[in-house]
């Protein structure tokens, strides 16, 4: 049997348009044929749940991840959606990290490694 591969994850919430207008508009993802987000290859999932509340009660329970090339860039466009930041782009060492939040309350991540990251691989 194969390794099992990752390339899709589910966001539900109780306004999935907005969301996945704002996720769309944010990353500049595809559309596929059936309405889900094409993010570089991996799929995001957003649907009505009834079992969600309207905020992430636990944002910090998942965080979408987002590797960016120019972190600074992504910030600016970002700061154009006005976006909630928890932590602006700060130099961590290995690389640049920032987050902020989705229209539902849950964490997004801005990462921007640092090449040498890539190179001790």
């Amino acid at each position: 049997m194969a390794r099992p591969v990752l390339n899709s994850m589910l966001l539900g919430s109780t306004d999935p348009d907005r969301l996945k207008a704002w996720y769309r508009d944010a990353f500049q993802a595809g559309v596929d044929g059936y309405g889900n987000l094409d993010l570089g290859g991996f799929g995001l999932v957003i649907e009505h749940r009834d079992d969600v509340a309207a905020q992430a009660p636990e944002p910090g329970r998942f965080i979408v991840n987002f590797a960016v090339d120019d972190i600074e860039a992504s910030a600016e466009h970002l700061r154009t959606l006005d976006v909630d930041w928890l932590v602006e782009p700060e130099d961590r060492g290995i690389g640049k990290f920032a987050t902020l939040t989705d229209p539902d309350g849950n964490y997004v991540q801005l990462i921007q490694m640092k090449p040498e990251y890539y190179a001790n691989r």
